[in-house]
């Protein structure tokens, strides 16, 4: 990650930000960064072609957080962005908050799409995320 104007701290110390509005403005700075590069990547992909379409359209690209809740180390609600791969696109889908729906569901459908015969991935209880197909 390029250095991004206004941090005086590394992510990782900024990520256990304890609500201080100080280091959490010095966080928003690199998370906007991030989705300005991500952005970027995402458009160079769609104008390149290949084959009868984009190479967007033709690559799976999943960009997330690892943790929902950087401050407390929580692995559950993780943040996604899933583009190209030939997804539904262009919609919020959240999942129940109570019960943590496993990310290996996604990562099943993810491989189904890339034509790996499988029905499960590690800790998976069933095949992909509803919503996305």
């Amino acid at each position: 990650m390029p250095l991004v104007d206004g941090m005086t701290m590394a992510q990782h110390e900024l990520s256990h930000h304890g609500q201080d509005p100080e280091i959490l403005k010095q966080l928003q700075l690199i998370k906007e960064a991030e989705v300005h590069a991500r952005g970027e990547l995402l458009t160079a992909l769609k104008a390149k072609k290949e084959g009868n379409g984009s190479l967007l359209e033709n690559t799976i690209a999943l960009f997330d957080s690892n943790r929902g809740n950087s401050n407390s180390h929580d692995t559950r609600n993780l943040p996604l962005l899933l583009s190209g791969g030939g997804f539904k696109h262009g919609q919020h889908i959240a999942l129940d908050t109570k019960n943590n729906t496993p990310l290996c569901n996604l990562f099943v459908q993810m491989l189904q799409r890339m034509n790996v015969e499988t029905d499960t991935f590690g800790s998976s209880t069933k095949t992909g995320i509803p919503g996305l197909a």
